[in-house]
């Protein structure tokens, strides 16, 4: 597999807002039942596969190692980075669960709340968090699809995000939707974000970066500003394969893992404790076993011991913050 430089955003990252579709789609969306919503996703996923079945759920150039690249800490064959987007009342109460969960198993994650959506700001939950080395992340302000509906409403909405990441102690930022407009987000005091995916034709903005490693997204030219790591996740969300293709195995999970690992990419995933069922009741149309996440875990540890690197999202941003820049670089790239 040939080397390439990934040091800007990536041309086709670049992006747009959404379009005037997205837009109003997201507009009457709270007035859509959740259960027609999925009906009408789940009725159209057949085609979306045909139509993506040479890229998705693995994407085969996305492999190709950025240039310089000389391998993860401590010699680790690949990393693994779990993160948590909290959208309800529900996905705060399982929040605890998961993570012991995690912790029974020596891992950590990064866990991204909702500023100002539908339940105030979890202060001691965070704190219990932090107190077990878990990290907390900003998931964009209000989740209602309008962050990039204009450049001065993201302006404005910027302020509030980084008031709430200061407060938060926070370095990390997800988009709703998995929206992007990576230019926008030098507006916000991050380290990082992780509003991409490496391939996800299931998403609104289709387009991925088409990598399994971070990459740096740089100012533009001439203005000031280090820049942010960005973290595409390159294992299909447990929405998409539980919920819309009603998957029942993590089998589709755990071959995306091991061609990550033998690539030494990236394996980050984004799981909602919104839609794990610990009661042990079963699937749902809204919610599926936590036996998928265990035995997508347990698979982690029982194939790949010791090689691999599980740091949380900031941890490992930080880290490849401080390397040296690929040479040569790509010129910063515009929509």
């Amino acid at each position: 597999m040939s080397e390439r430089v990934l040091h800007s955003t990536p041309k086709s990252m670049a992006g747009s807002p959404p379009g005037p579709f997205a837009r109003a789609y997201y507009h009457i969306k709270p007035f859509i039942p959740a259960s027609l919503r999925w009906a009408i996703r789940r009725f159209h996923s057949p085609s979306v596969l045909r139509r993506n079945a040479a890229t998705w759920p693995i994407d085969h150039a996305a492999a190709a190692k950025p240039a310089d690249w000389q391998g993860w800490p401590h010699g680790k064959q690949f990393a693994l980075v779990l993160t948590h987007d909290v959208e309800s009342e529900a996905g705060l109460r399982n929040v605890r669960k998961l993570a012991e969960l995690e912790m029974e198993r020596d891992f950590r994650s990064s866990f991204n709340f909702i500023p100002e959506g539908t339940y105030d700001d979890p202060v001691e939950l965070r704190e219990w968090l932090f107190e077990r080395d878990f990290e907390v992340g900003v998931h964009d302000l209000y989740h209602d699809g309008h962050l990039y509906k204009s450049r001065e409403g993201f302006s404005q909405k910027a302020r509030i995000i980084n008031q709430y990441l200061n407060k938060w102690n926070a370095v990390g930022f997800r988009s709703g939707f998995m929206l992007r407009q990576l230019d926008w987000l030098h507006e916000l005091d991050v380290l990082y974000d992780a509003s991409t995916f490496d391939t996800d034709p299931f998403e609104p903005q289709p387009v991925g970066s088409h990598t399994i490693f971070p990459f740096q997204v740089k100012p533009p030219a001439g203005t000031d500003g280090q820049g942010y790591v960005e973290l595409s996740y390159s294992l299909p969300q447990d929405s998409t394969l539980f919920l819309l293709l009603r998957e029942t195995t993590p089998e589709i999970w755990k071959r995306k893992l091991d061609w990550i690992a033998s690539h030494g990419g990236l394996a980050l995933v984004n799981i909602h404790p919104d839609y794990i069922d610990f009661s042990g009741n079963g699937r749902s149309g809204s919610t599926y076993p936590v036996g998928m996440l265990t035995g997508f875990l347990d698979h982690v540890k029982n194939s790949f011991g010791d090689s691999y690197w599980n740091p949380v999202a900031r941890e490992l941003a930080a880290w490849f913050k401080e390397l040296p820049q690929p040479t040569p670089a790509l010129p910063h790239t515009h929509p």
